[in-house]
């Protein structure tokens, strides 16, 4: 593998993505392409017909997947049984958003709203600067949750990035032009803690509240675990390695039984860059993708810490799970190193039925692992659980084409490395050793809580069978990901054995392959409870609601051409884990993400997040007219007051 393209061409990708042509992910791979192999060219066209695929043979030979038998059975009698209790909505193109007939929504928050007296309003000519944005709601809503404190309703949101030509829009180029500029771009990102309340116009923001308060990529961080205090945490600014400023990039989040919130990291490398051009990177910077270019943020400019060349280990304290207290806005929060080190999608947390945390992460990157971590200790009620996350053991997993799977624990023995320390720093090396299986960049997870069952989101892998991943793992088409060239993604589910989330085996099975079967009739056209009326694209979040209803979130091409006519905008859908079946229940406006969902306790609001509306420059929403697109979270209720689903 080449270090870096040469300049001219490395050039023309920076630009690129920097115009916002080109995905986080897309971005990466071309600025730090994985290995060139040809051994994956025996997956042929006929290994992917849809009645060899579907009658369960494919060229790795019979047994290379598996499909639940509730797929099977999603057809007419699953429709006459449906749990699902609204009528379907129809794929559109609209800068809007669409709901069942008896369903409404209306906007909770936007992107720039002050959350405290004397922070100016959002301003459509200016997009504010770095002062009123550090006191103003975030930017790109991704994970959340609702925390109910008392008589207080709590939203953490995560703020994932920032459009660039968006928050920029106000200079002629749409690039940042003062330092000003390059820290109200970085006062977007992080988390917003909110109070929200029910009036009569719906649920708004409670303004000035004692719970309110801006999470940014400077606020004091604890790094705490195996990680804290090593020589790869050191800095200059912190010699200890025991505390580091901020989060950003905070993609999915997850939520602990003793009441607090899951951050998670994704793409943090994109932030970092070198004052010298010609550096040699580290094997573990390539891995992670750490460059000598950040994408376009310029963070650089105005805290050099995010210079490679003047602080090698900043990075290394990056791309981790943030626990934060909203009930306490005085409290530090804490990067939990025992979670691992990747682009963290999110982190769903379970109680094992011995007290023993579980936390199921996926990290978001093509041909990269799914993760488990169990923590040493128990969780009681009541008690002090604060530390429960600070130790314990991270697994990676293996998928057997059979159906059958098992947690491969990431320890010094294990993987060979040379301590605790260095396993989770350097989490998807430690899985590269272990033999874990390459996934199709696994998105959120989700657990059932009717019963002991986990669905992950596999959103998509272009290069699934044709490149290996950056660490030069090979990705060939079978067990779970059983499609080559991989552009509409899946749904995995397992049972771990006897139901305990701690044993080291499981059983697998598919629960839905995405498609499009008005365009293929092989694998492409998706599973059999896809069909043309709910056949969507990119699943990537996911939550079940208490009914054991699962939620399906999508960030895929919007395009409505070609591989994807008749997918329209992103959406999110409502699956039934028992029969199979899937319904659209929400279209979001042009070029949007739906992402990130929480509803309330009981059950009569669902509030979700649409993230990035006209991130290419043809949407107008949540306001219309000439108005800059924003980033916001719509609560959702029944008409008639009922609860969702």
């Amino acid at each position: 593998m080449t270090d870096q393209c040469s300049q001219t061409e490395g050039e023309k990708i920076v630009t690129k993505f920097k115009e916002q042509e080109q995905s986080f992910d897309e971005f990466d791979e071309a600025i730090n392409p994985p290995p060139e192999v040809t051994e994956f060219d025996h997956v042929v066209d006929e290994a992917l017909s849809r009645r060899g695929f579907l009658g369960g043979v494919m060229a790795f030979g019979a047994g290379s997947f598996v499909l639940g038998t509730s797929v099977f059975g999603a057809g007419e009698a699953a429709a006459q049984n449906s749990r699902l209790g609204f009528k379907q909505v129809a794929a559109n193109t609209l800068d809007d958003i669409t709901l069942p007939d008896g369903y409404s929504s209306h906007v909770v928050i936007r992107w720039g709203d002050p959350m405290f007296s004397g922070v100016a309003e959002f301003d459509h000519a200016t997009r504010g600067n770095g002062e009123s944005q550090a006191g103003a709601y975030g930017d790109n809503i991704d994970g959340m949750a609702l925390f109910e404190l008392g008589d207080a309703s709590v939203l953490v949101n995560n703020n994932e990035y920032t459009n660039r030509k968006i928050i920029w829009g106000n200079r002629p180029e749409g690039k940042s032009e003062t330092d000003d500029d390059v820290l109200k771009g970085m006062m977007a990102h992080g988390v917003s803690v909110i109070e929200i309340a029910k009036g009569d116009n719906g649920w708004a923001l409670v303004k000035d509240s004692k719970y309110n308060r801006r999470i940014t990529p400077q606020t004091e961080m604890e790094i705490t675990g195996p990680a804290a205090g090593h020589a790869l945490m050191q800095t200059e600014a912190d010699p200890a390695g025991k505390l580091t400023k901020g989060t950003w990039n905070n993609c999915g989040n997850g939520r602990t039984p003793w009441g607090t919130y899951l951050a998670c990291e994704e793409n943090f490398n994109g932030y970092f860059s070198s004052s010298n051009p010609d550096i040699e990177r580290t094997d573990a910077q390539k891995r992670y993708g750490v460059n000598v270019e950040d994408w376009g943020y310029g963070w650089a400019q105005i805290d050099d810490r995010f210079d490679i060349a003047k602080h090698p280990n900043e990075s290394n304290r990056a791309g981790w799970v943030v626990e934060i207290d909203p009930s306490d806005p005085t409290s530090t929060p804490k990067k939990r190193t025992a979670l691992g080190r990747f682009k963290h999608e999110n982190a769903e947390v379970v109680v094992n039925g011995d007290g023993r945390i579980v936390v199921y992460m996926g990290d978001d990157e093509r041909g990269e692992f799914l993760y488990r971590f169990i923590s040493d200790g128990v969780y009681a009620e009541g008690a002090d659980n604060s530390d429960l996350l600070a130790e314990g053991t991270l697994y990676a997993a293996k998928f057997h084409p059979d159906g059958t799977g098992q947690w491969l624990a990431l320890t010094p023995e294990t993987t060979g490395m040379a301590s605790a320390a260095e396993v989770v720093i350097n989490a998807r090396t430690a899985g590269s050793k272990v033999g874990a299986t390459t996934m199709d960049r696994p998105e959120w997870v989700a657990a059932n809580p009717k019963k002991a069952e986990i669905y992950c989101a596999l959103t998509n892998n272009k290069n699934r069978a044709i490149k290996p991943n950056a660490g030069g793992d090979p990705t060939p088409a079978m067990g779970p990901n059983p499609r080559a060239e991989n552009h509409y993604g899946q749904i995995v589910r397992w049972w771990p054995s006897g139901g305990n989330h701690t044993s080291d085996s499981f059983t697998w099975d598919l629960f839905a392959l995405a498609g499009n079967p008005t365009v293929h009739q092989d694998a492409y056209g998706g599973s059999v409870n896809i069909n043309e009326g709910n056949m969507f694209n990119s699943p990537d979040g996911l939550f079940f609601d208490t009914k054991g209803l699962l939620w399906i979130q999508t960030d895929g091409n919007y395009s409505n051409e070609e591989d994807f006519a008749g997918h329209g905008n992103n959406q999110m859908l409502v699956g039934d884990p028992a029969t199979g079946e899937i319904k659209r229940f929400l279209v979001g406006p042009k070029e949007c993400e739906v992402t990130g969902a929480a509803m309330s306790s009981d059950g009569k609001t669902l509030f979700v997040g649409i993230q990035h509306p006209g991130e290419r420059g043809d949407s107008h929403w949540p306001e219309g007219g000439d108005s800059v697109p924003r980033s916001a979270v719509i609560a959702v209720t029944r008409d008639d007051g009922g609860q969702l689903g």
